[in-house]
C-alpha cells in the first residue's frame, strides 16, 4: 500500500484579501454609524437657504455624547447621555421628534437653557434683546421673493434665514423660556418650518438629540428640468455653519 501526504487546502490569495476588506468594512459600519459619523437626507425646505431638498449631509455622532437613540433601532438600553457634551448656539442638530421618537428632524439650536426667545413682527429676541440682522439680496422662493437675513447670536455665530410672508402666524409669538435639559430650535427657513414656536414640537430634549451637522456630501436638485445637471456640484463638501 501507497501513502499520500495530505496538504492543506489554500484559498486563493484574492478570496483572501476579499474576506478580509469584507470583514474591516462590516466592522467600522458597525462602529462608525453609531459612534462616528450617519448620513441623512434633506427632504424638505424648512431650512433653506442653508440645507436644500435633496442635500446628503454627514452628522457627526460623538459631538454631543451618546443616548441610545445614538444605536441601531434605538434599543432603550440605558437613559439620558454619555460623554455627554452641550450644544452651542447657531449648531444645527438632528434630533429624535419629541411628538414621534421615530422620526428625525434638523434645525438650528437658538436658545440654551434658561433663555428667554420671543419673535416679535417676524425678528428674533433672545433674552430680551432684538438678535443682530442684516438684510442680504432676495431669494425666489416659492415663485416669489422672500427676504434673505443673516442673523448673528450674542456668542457672534451668524447663519442665513428666509421670511418668506410678512405677518406670518409664526411672526408674533409669546415668550419661551427653554427648561433644564432642553433646547429651542428654529428652522433658517422661518414661515415654512415646524420647529419650537410650535406647542405640538416644543423644545427638544437633550436625550433626543442625534449629533450636530457638519458636512454636505452629495447634492441633488430634484426639480432640474430642461437638461440642467442635476447634481449640485458647488454643495458637495460644503461645511454646514
Amino acid at each position: 500500500m501507497t501513502s499520500a501526504a495530505v496538504r492543506p487546502h489554500r484559498p486563493p490569495i484574492w478570496l483572501v484579501v476579499c474576506l478580509t476588506l469584507g470583514s474591516l468594512l462590516f466592522v467600522a459600519v458597525l462602529l462608525v454609524r453609531p459612534f462616528g459619523f450617519q448620513p441623512f437626507n434633506i427632504p424638505s425646505g424648512a431650512m433653506q437657504p442653508t440645507l436644500l431638498i435633496g442635500d446628503y449631509i454627514f452628522v457627526s455622532k460623538y459631538a454631543y455624547g451618546y443616548s441610545h437613540y445614538s444605536l441601531p433601532f434605538s434599543p432603550p438600553l440605558f437613559s439620558g447621555r454619555i460623554f455627554g457634551a452641550q450644544p452651542s448656539y447657531r449648531d444645527v442638530v438632528v434630533y429624535r421628534y419629541p411628538r414621534d421618537e421615530s422620526v428625525d428632524y434638523v434645525k438650528r439650536v437658538i436658545g440654551l437653557p434658561g433663555d428667554r426667545v420671543q419673535m416679535i413682527q417676524g425678528q428674533l429676541y433672545l433674552n430680551g434683546a432684538p438678535v443682530q440682522r442684516e438684510r442680504l439680496a432676495d431669494i425666489i422662493e416659492e415663485g416669489r421673493p422672500a427676504k434673505h437675513w443673516r442673523e448673528t447670536l450674542p456668542n457672534g455665530a451668524s447663519y442665513e434665514t428666509l421670511d418668506i410672508t410678512d405677518n406670518g402666524f409664526l411672526d408674533n409669538t409669546q415668550t419661551y423660556v427653554v427648561p433644564t435639559g432642553a433646547y429651542f430650535v428654529l428652522g433658517d427657513n422661518r414661515d415654512n418650518s415646524q420647529d419650537s414656536r410650535m406647542a405640538v414640537h416644543g423644545n427638544v430634549p437633550f436625550e433626543n438629540l442625534v449629533g450636530r451637522v457638519e458636512t454636505i456630501f452629495w447634492s441633488v436638485d430634484r426639480d432640474a428640468r430642461g437638461g440642467a445637471a442635476p447634481v449640485r456640484f458647488e454643495r458637495i463638501g460644503m461645511r454646514v455653519r
